[in-house]
């Protein structure tokens, strides 16, 4: 038997009569018969059947479909125990787009595709045996977690443990290149080995001389960063994982380097061909200074980095703009070249009105919400990692004399809808951390040298949430109120409160902190001293109600994890990230990340099939007035509760603003006319930096004709 034929099922058609309105009403009552009709129809004919699990584990290791070390690691009864604990559980998908998902994207299937070969169940005690790492205890609550779906891997995780055949735990990279052409022609093959594995890749360019600054005393001989940036795209085009997707990578250029202009244009739709890069992303550094600039419509100075690394024996990505400018000004030496701030702020908005690009990263904002010691230089493809880099020295043998360090994303996610029902919050989080602990263990990218020596020296993680929006909705809270703005800051303080103490637990086990402890915030104790002040605790009543269940740590709590902290360590740099969420919150059926629905029916256009129609969770007449679209919300209610995140997340969040080409009249009572201008994006990023965001994703504008610009997503980092 073979998987049907697409024109045999019934369950798109009925999943697409969600968008047939019956007198009036959604008949959401299809999507529940779609979802019934692909168990019938798709996946109980197509499973291949077995007694038990362990006849399944036997077969699997012995056509090698999955690794049989990590099932040696458990005895065969705990083994049966703990499936069929599983299976008591009862686990049900909500959505048809859920289960679909599932089979589609994540269960294991027979090599010539015939055959589901895993349940949610099987994939659930896979991840969880594979993650404990033998430690039954671990496995056991692992499982748990996930199974009630309180806890979702990303998507290179949850997909590949335990598989013999497969990709790596992580997807997600950042490297930096110095501005040499050893570094150049090194930071171009890593590219190449990290898109091979199936990774997207950050790269920092900020470092490289800009067009026409000598080469060797020759001067107008640098060609600046634009044909590299070309080098950069020809290689994730090359290497794009047998064929099967696209390369991703995304470059990072300062505001204040000379060539941010020729930066910008390459993603204007008009550019030439020459110079265009049509695949990688684009986002920019920001330092305050630029606000500043801006605010006061000042001239600024464009500083040449092979003048700055002259004088200040450093490159341009450790040079601190914001306190070093106007000495630079001042500075004959340095090569400068001047603009106004409000053209090149303009020039920013009219490219994010075009292509939904650049990202922004606020990297004072970053760096002075960061208690490692070090320098946050830029972010990933989806603008949530901040950590700190060094940069390295490379020989004419393409050797390293000095290894730096670069980063890997280790990311998982908490669902907020099923975390507040979680009979204990901290153990909950507790468990999560060890699981991406194990990642972050386990990651090993012996192709690209500074990658491995970052990972293993700082441990670190990036424990995130989804469901945010849908646990308002389902609570009966706007989106943007100050009932939902607190909750988040509450939430947050109590992912941040867990996951430290859990990494102190595990340096004090191990014996071992991330590399360079004793010089941070953590070891001198000052990180602690807001939350000491006893002042993060539920405020309003609302609030006050929805934690009840909940420990909240008061003041003693905090000085006590403080001078454990202070004692024994941190074992992970980094703890806390949040990533935009694309399929695991569909598997999960709550809305993603943090941000608020676009659609509350969402249309999706999937690859072969066509459409299909995904409702909002708990989506219903008490429901609705609590779903609306980001498209139709004031902007700056997102970036309060973003900002509201931010003040427990040790890196960063993935911010989406979302926008009309015509924005609803009354929105923002500064605007003088209905159609978007440059000055609502402009208005909208000083607000998000006067907040204290850290960083802007896409810009998504939904025009009148129905499409979305800065729709698309990385695949490598949404996970």
């Amino acid at each position: 038997m073979s998987l049907k034929n697409l024109g045999d099922v019934s369950y798109f058609r009925l999943n697409n009569e969600i968008n047939r309105p019956v007198n009036g009403q959604i008949p959401l009552h299809k999507d529940k018969e779609a979802l019934q009709a692909f168990f019938v129809e798709n996946v109980e004919p197509n499973t291949m059947p077995f007694d038990t699990i362990t006849d399944k584990i036997n077969y699997l290791i012995e056509h090698d479909y999955i690794e049989s070390a990590f099932i040696k690691k458990y005895t065969p009864a705990f083994i049966e125990k703990l499936a069929q604990e599983l299976k008591e559980h009862k686990f049900r998908f909500k959505s048809f787009m859920a289960a679909y998902k599932f089979y589609q994207q994540y269960a294991l299937k027979t090599n010539d595709g015939n055959y589901y070969l895993e349940s949610i169940e099987d994939r659930v005690l896979f991840n969880a045996l594979y993650f404990a790492d033998g430690n039954e205890a671990l496995a056991h609550d692992l499982a748990i977690e996930m199974i009630n779906q309180r806890y979702q891997p990303a998507t290179p995780s949850f997909l590949n443990a335990g598989r013999s055949r497969r990709g790596e735990f992580v997807s997600c990279f950042l490297i930096q290149v110095t501005d040499d052409m050893n570094a150049i022609g090194r930071s171009i093959n890593s590219a190449l080995q990290l898109s091979r594995i199936g990774g997207g890749v950050g790269i920092s360019l900020s470092n490289l001389r800009e067009a026409g600054a000598p080469i060797k005393g020759y001067a107008g001989a640098a060609s600046g960063v634009v044909p590299v940036m070309k080098l950069f795209e020809d290689s994730f085009s090359y290497s794009n994982q047998l064929g099967q997707r696209q390369g991703a990578g995304a470059v990072y250029l300062d505001v204040f380097h000379p060539d941010i202009l020729n930066f910008l244009s390459t993603k204007k739709e008009n550019a030439d061909e020459k110079v265009r890069v049509k695949t990688l992303s684009l986002g920019i550094t920001v330092p305050d200074k630029f606000y500043e600039l801006v605010r006061k419509d000042a001239d600024m100075y464009l500083f040449s980095p092979y003048s700055i690394e002259r004088e200040y024996g450093v490159p341009y990505n450790y040079i601190d703009i914001t306190a070093k400018y106007d000495e630079m000004v001042a500075n004959p030496n340095i090569v400068k070249t001047k603009i106004k701030a409000r053209d090149l702020e303009t020039e920013i908005s009219k490219l994010q009105q075009e292509s939904g690009y650049p990202y922004i990263i606020n990297i004072d904002t970053a760096n002075r919400h960061n208690p490692i010691d070090g320098k946050i230089i830029m972010s990933n493809l989806c603008s949530e990692v901040l950590q700190v880099q060094k940069p390295s020295l490379i020989n004419d043998a393409q050797e390293y004399e000095v290894m730096g360090t670069d980063i890997s994303c280790n990311l998982g996610s908490t669902n907020v809808v099923n975390m507040m029902t979680s009979p204990d919050f901290g153990r909950s989080i507790r468990t999560m951390t060890r699981a991406l602990t194990f990642v972050t263990d386990s990651s090993n990218i012996e192709a690209v040298p500074t990658i491995k020596n970052g990972n293993s020296q700082a441990h670190t993680i990036g424990l995130g949430a989804m469901g945010l929006h849908s646990y308002f909705a389902k609570n009966h809270i706007h989106y943007g109120s100050k009932e939902s703005i607190e909750f988040t800051n509450i939430y947050f303080m109590l992912m941040n409160y867990w996951t430290l103490v859990e990494s102190n637990q595990i340096a004090r086990e191990r014996k071992t902190s991330f590399v360079g402890f004793e010089n941070s915030d953590y070891a001198n104790g000052s990180y602690f001293d807001k939350y000491i002040t006893g002042n993060f605790v539920p405020q309003s009543d609302l609030v006050k109600e929805l934690f009840k269940d909940h420990f909240i740590p008061q003041a003693k709590d905090w000085m006590a994890l403080r001078d454990a902290v202070m004692a024994d360590g941190l074992y992970h740099q980094n703890r806390l990230a949040v990533a935009p969420n694309g399929s695991i919150s569909y598997i999960n059926d709550v809305s993603a990340s943090l941000h608020p629905i676009t659609q509350r029916i969402e249309e999706r256009q999937e690859k072969k099939i066509g459409k299909i129609y995904y409702p909002a969770y708990g989506l219903s007449t008490d429901t609705i007035p609590y779903y609306t679209s980001a498209y139709d919300m004031d902007m700056r209610k997102v970036i309060d509760v973003y900002a509201a995140a931010t003040e427990h997340v040790d890196q960063g969040l993935s911010l989406t603003l979302f926008l009309r080409s015509e924005i609803p009249e009354g929105l923002y009572e500064w605007k003088t006319q209905t159609k978007q201008t440059t000055r609502d994006l402009s208005i909208l990023r000083n607000y998000a930096f006067n907040k204290g965001v850290k960083s802007i994703y896409y810009i998504r504008t939904y025009t009148d004709d129905g499409d979305e610009v800065g729709a698309n997503q990385c695949e490598s980092c949404v996970i």
